[in-house]
């Protein structure tokens, strides 16, 4: 097959997020929202650190890769550009009632999408990258 953008050799790999503390994100990735630490490689020479995160394997799912650059003392602005990442979850307000006990923030509470019925909330990582949870029932 030629390397051509129609093919089905292209796939989304990951997505990188520039993390502030690393354990802190990492702690809201697993612990709170169930991923796996798939592979963490500090690079002494560069000084910084690089953990990927996901539901399933690098083979076959897309995941998220957390960057944390050691000497960066300043929390990252998000910009505007940034949108968000998405996870379905089977119920949307258990999950939020959850993460909110665990001092999680959440700026959209689950209810009906505009001009939709899809159940959706918004919650914000520990360095305050928007996660938007679907409700997949």
């Amino acid at each position: 097959m030629s390397d051509t953008a129609s093919g089905s050799s292209y796939r989304i790999l990951h997505t990188m997020l520039r993390v502030l503390d690393l354990e802190k994100s990492l702690d809201f990735y697993t612990r709170l929202l169930g991923m796996k630490l798939l592979r963490r490689t500090d690079y002494e020479g560069g000084r910084f650190t690089l953990a990927f995160v996901g539901y399933g394997s690098e083979s076959d799912t897309a995941v998220i890769e957390l960057t944390h650059n050691w000497d960066q003392a300043e929390p990252y602005t998000i910009g505007s550009g940034y949108g968000h990442i998405a996870i379905g979850v089977p119920d949307i307000h258990a999950t939020c009632d959850r993460l909110a006990a665990e001092g999680v923030r959440i700026p959209r509470p689950p209810g009906p999408m505009k001009h939709g019925s899809t159940v959706i909330a918004f919650i914000e990582d520990p360095d305050g990258y928007k996660v938007e949870l679907i409700e997949r029932k």
